[in-house]
């Protein structure tokens, strides 16, 4: 019960982590038209960072089972 627990909230973290991200770059596109590219390969690269964070949580949190 607890694993399961676990693994959700590191989803949930994600999700959050990555709808931030995601959020910020929106704006920053906003107000610098002209650096779309920059921004969107560092959004990019954070939120696989992100992603693999949460994939190792929720693999630790399932071990536990």
């Amino acid at each position: 019960m607890y694993a399961a627990i676990g693994a959700g909230l590191a989803v949930i973290g994600a999700g959050l982590g990555i709808g931030k991200i995601g959020g910020s770059a929106m704006e920053a596109i906003a107000r610098q038209p002209e650096a779309t590219s920059k921004i969107q390969t560092a959004m990019i690269i954070a939120a696989a960072l992100v992603e693999g964070v949460a994939l190792f949580g929720v693999v630790v949190g399932l071990m536990g089972l």
